[in-house]
């Protein structure tokens, strides 16, 4: 008979999406997971077969509990400027990280990424009836200023311009 786990997977899979959110999968190495989360080596390895077993776990959570919602919440936006707002003011860290580092070398990764922007871009292309490669460029946009590190100034600026779509 095996040893019960001595931690909650949900638990751990929620810390790793802070963890890798805020240092990227590159930034963090088994031993930080084994710190950091409060696992065992061995227990990380026959849970989650790897880190990047425990990496795909976080990354689908967080997509699941903050860009899901996000995207509910855009599908009822009134106009731009709101969606430029729900995007830049979202906790997307992971998902951004994602883009620029897992997704060039991970086709998984690329895959779950991808379909996640789609999502976006098609919430924003609903509600404010436009089609959807201006949908996407509003999500770009949205997301650069986030990458920026200063969505309050650059975001309030450019909605100003979003009138014309409004």
């Amino acid at each position: 008979m095996g040893r019960r786990r001595a931690f909650d997977e949900d638990e751990v899979v929620r810390a790793a999406v802070g963890l890798f959110g805020g240092r990227a999968y590159d930034g963090v190495s088994v031993d930080d997971l084994v710190t950091h989360l409060g696992v065992h080596r061995n227990s990380l390895y026959k849970t989650f077969g790897s880190k990047r077993g425990l990496y795909l776990a976080a990354l689908r959570r967080h997509l699941a509990d903050d860009v899901r919602p996000l995207t509910e919440a855009l599908a009822a936006a009134p106009d731009a400027a709101t969606a430029l707002r729900l995007v830049t003011s979202a906790d997307l860290g992971l998902l951004l990280l994602a883009v620029v580092e897992r997704a060039p070398a991970d086709e998984e990764v690329a895959a779950e990424v991808a379909a996640a922007l789609a999502t976006i871009d098609q919430a924003i292309a609903d509600a404010l009836g436009i089609p959807g490669d201006l949908a996407a460029a509003l999500t770009a946009a949205a997301l650069g200023i986030v990458l920026r590190g200063n969505p309050d100034g650059v975001g309030t600026a450019l909605t100003h311009r979003f009138d014309p779509l409004d």
